[in-house]
């Protein structure tokens, strides 16, 4: 009888611990005591591949917070992963990680967003920052929100915003788009439109010639547009692809003013396109980063070339991504050091009115905004740098 006793005991107990640990909270994915995992994929090849820089960016600003003992003691791991600027690729690297990290950093790409935009809500991992139309979260259901936060100009708002610089700063009479043919070109087209529908008198858009990403051979595209008799052309393109065509308008002897948008606002412009191309035109620059020759951007920017020297030529994105970085690390701080997804998402709606390392326009996040900060400036090219001659122009925030 003792021993059957004794064995009902430990059948009891063995129970009892099993209900205990059952009850108990999982394990975070990407969580440790000293290790917090973050995952990013970025075009590192293809027609994109220079906009990658800003993920290489983002991992040198973990370097240099892990230098200073990480967050709350624990170092932040950068699982870096190509996508090719392939939305197939994207997706592929987002299902490999998944278990792994805890949260994602930096996506690039309006395809690649709007093909993966679900994964996030339906794993419960954050997407803190992505390069990509907004639109795609504009009216995306608020529980699927919960776990997006971003800081990047509309490229509407920002369409609509350079061409009425083109008009009323610049001169302009006559406007041509060049724009690549998806939504990151088509709703910069749309802003086109709806600044001129407003401009007095209407001015005529005397035409817009798309391009598509994989094409490489763009003569007969910079010959429709010299057709237009424009004098002025807005440009949405890859940064490759905006040195070509302006190349091939050189070419033809066609020198319309030309006005960016801010994915090409990086000075390494000068050495795609050439300087004597390039000199004069108009990038705009995003709000939620910085510029180098600004000294808080380059007391940041010489940080990150000590963390990875290959930066060094590169700093415009660089930046860009570290900014995306610089997001994260202050929502792991205000979540705490018991870091949950939950508690990360709390810790990201503390952010208001807060200057990153004192770059860029002040960021405010909360339980009812996502779109963190939402304008631009305007640049001139001259002499191989990128001079502001506007202050940020912000946006509503459209989330």
């Amino acid at each position: 009888m003792k021993m059957k006793a004794g064995l009902i005991g430990m059948v009891s107990l063995v129970l009892i611990l099993g209900l205990v640990f059952s009850t108990q909270a999982a394990p975070t994915p990407g969580v440790t005591d000293t290790e917090v995992v973050i995952g990013m994929s970025t075009p590192l090849s293809g027609p994109a591949a220079l906009w990658g820089t800003t993920a290489l960016g983002a991992k040198a600003w973990a370097d240099y917070v892990n230098d200073k003992g990480g967050v709350h003691g624990r170092k932040i791991k950068v699982i870096l992963k190509d996508d090719g600027y392939n939305p197939a690729r994207a997706m592929a690297n987002l299902t490999e990680m998944k278990g792994q990290i805890f949260a994602f950093c930096a996506l690039l790409g309006t395809a690649v967003a709007n093909a993966t935009k679900d994964f996030f809500a339906e794993n419960k991992i954050p997407l803190i920052t992505a390069y990509a139309n907004v639109r795609i979260w504009a009216k995306y259901p608020k529980d699927k929100l919960k776990y997006v936060f971003v800081s990047y100009p509309d490229y509407e708002n920002e369409g609509e915003y350079l061409t009425n610089y083109a008009f009323k700063n610049l001169g302009a009479k006559k406007l041509a788009v060049f724009y690549q043919n998806d939504d990151y070109g088509k709703e910069a087209l749309d802003g086109v439109r709806l600044a001129v529908s407003k401009l007095p008198g209407k001015p005529e858009i005397a035409g817009a010639v798309p391009f598509e990403v994989t094409e490489r051979a763009l003569a007969t595209h910079a010959q429709k547009l010299k057709e237009t008799g424009a004098d002025t052309l807005v440009i949405y393109p890859t940064m490759n692809h905006g040195a070509l065509i302006l190349k091939e308008m050189a070419k033809i002897g066609f020198k319309p003013k030309v006005v960016a948008c801010f994915t090409l606002g990086d000075p390494i412009m000068f050495n795609l396109a050439g300087p004597e191309v390039w000199e004069g035109v108009y990038p705009a620059a995003p709000a939620h980063s910085g510029i180098p020759g600004e000294p808080a951007s380059d007391k940041a920017i010489e940080i990150l070339k000590k963390y990875d020297p290959k930066l060094a030529g590169k700093e415009y994105l660089a930046l860009f991504g570290a900014m995306s970085m610089m997001h994260l690390v202050k929502g792991l701080e205000n979540a705490g050091k018991n870091l949950t997804v939950d508690g990360l998402i709390k810790g990201m709606e503390m952010i208001k009115n807060w200057q990153p390392e004192g770059i860029g326009a002040p960021v405010t996040y909360g339980p009812d905004r996502r779109h963190g900060v939402n304008g631009s400036r305007i640049l001139k090219a001259e002499k191989g740098r990128h001079v502001p001659v506007t202050d940020y122009n912000i946006y509503k925030p459209l989330f």
